[in-house]
């Protein structure tokens, strides 16, 4: 009994602790929730106003227009969540309506809103009451111009999102990088959302291509999936192909999180790719350098020792080694060159997935939206996505597959390839 009660005793922190945790998180996701519905709904208020109610429509066909996107409003709320039913071919059923809308959303809110500001600058906005002839035969104008738009954009941007995504090659200089592996190849491949919208064909498309750069080195930068493993092992199961003379290595992003993290981790290794959590590995013995990878920084909310810890991952390391730090989010950069990190690669940012909405990405992530950047003598690469999330619509961010050829050679400079190779 005496160890009955002691072990007990030992594990109420512990227990508490769970406890706080959950609570923590179930507060977020509350208050996540309540600020989403409250811009959802006042996104669709707006739109029904300037394409349904300014367009003096009859009766019916208003009342029907009304419920309709109402109906769509609700999808964009549930789509994310139902999308992860363990009934695959139902949760495609909800999830493409669902965000096909988001982005139709989205475009058509960009949309209204020039239009919006350009029949303010002509001084039409609000000339007339909303039942006088101009101002209608204005309104159902803008309507149908913004439709004519939207769909054109909508179809333009599926185009891009739905097909093979490009390989794109940069080569850079790492300070100290090793003579002997001069011309590595490292392919990065990041958020791929696997799950309802993309699925198995998909996943072997990007292995092909993958070992198709016959690559020293695979880096998989979180956001693997969008689901459980039930549901997607069949999805995930090619890329147990991935080849690469090091090995790949995987870290997870916050998706990875919301669809069990886990249990994720242990697929991933089922696989055969290598989870790095807050670690580091040294490669290719004496004269080669370290590869460290976090867990995602959203991870800690979800307790049991998840959470980006870049001092564990880096801490006690030789500085005279190079290191490529794997994380799926960029915040942490500036931190990462202040240990001396030659290399950092996240995703996270889809590059913006769908114009303009960069704009806002570069206000969250500090200017690290695509590409290459630089602090001192640490370089960043942040990549655009090889797949997509939520709407399937990529515009002026295309999809990316990742070569990143590393050169020791002090004279050779960064070089971009502007021009994706297929």
């Amino acid at each position: 009994m005496a160890v009955t009660s002691t072990e007990s005793a030992a594990s109420a922190p512990a227990r508490a602790g769970g406890m706080r945790s959950s609570r923590r998180l179930l507060t977020a996701w509350g208050i996540f929730l309540t600020v989403v519905l409250a811009i959802d709904v006042a996104i669709h208020l707006y739109l029904a106003d300037r394409l349904l109610l300014d367009l003096a429509l009859p009766t019916e066909a208003r009342n029907a227009g009304l419920a309709l996107t109402a109906a769509l409003a609700l999808s964009m709320i549930g789509g994310p969540f139902l999308q992860r039913m363990p009934w695959l071919t139902l949760a495609r059923v909800v999830s493409w309506p669902a965000y096909l809308w988001m982005g139709v959303v989205w475009l058509a809110l960009v949309a209204v809103g020039i239009s919006d500001v350009g029949l303010w600058l002509a001084g039409l906005a609000g000339a007339l009451p909303a039942d006088e002839l101009g101002q209608v035969a204005v309104a159902r104008w803008r309507a149908a111009a913004v439709l004519g738009v939207v769909l054109i954009l909508a179809a333009i941007g599926m185009r891009s999102a739905l097909s093979p995504p490009a390989v794109r090659r940069t080569d850079l200089h790492l300070p100290g990088w090793p003579e002997a592996l001069d011309g590595f190849r490292l392919v990065q491949i990041s958020d791929l959302h696997l799950g309802p919208l993309l699925g198995r064909r998909f996943a072997a498309a990007v292995v092909e291509r993958v070992n198709g750069q016959r690559p020293d080195l695979i880096a998989v930068t979180g956001d693997l999936v969008d689901g459980d493993v039930p549901a997607l092992r069949p999805a995930v199961a090619p890329l147990s192909g991935l080849t690469a003379r090091l090995g790949s290595f995987f870290v997870t992003g916050n998706h990875d999180y919301y669809s069990g993290a886990d249990p994720w981790l242990d697929e991933v290794r089922r696989l055969g790719l290598i989870p790095l959590r807050n670690e580091r590995m040294s490669m290719d013995g004496d004269e080669g350098f370290d590869l460290a990878g976090v867990d995602d920084r959203q991870g800690h909310t979800f307790g049991a020792g998840h959470g980006e810890d870049l001092e564990r991952a880096l801490s006690g390391r030789d500085p005279a080694r190079p290191a490529i730090l794997l994380a799926h989010q960029p915040l942490a950069f500036a931190e990462a060159a202040a240990r001396g990190v030659a290399l950092m690669l996240a995703g996270h940012t889809h590059g913006g997935q769908i114009a303009p909405f960069m704009w806002l990405t570069r206000a969250v992530y500090s200017r690290y939206v695509a590409g290459l950047y630089r602090e001192g003598a640490s370089q960043l690469y942040v990549h655009r996505g090889t797949g997509f999330w939520g709407p399937p619509i990529r515009l002026l961010a295309p999809a990316e597959i990742a070569l990143l050829v590393l050169r020791s050679d002090p004279d050779q400079k960064v070089t971009s390839n502007p021009t994706p190779t297929r």
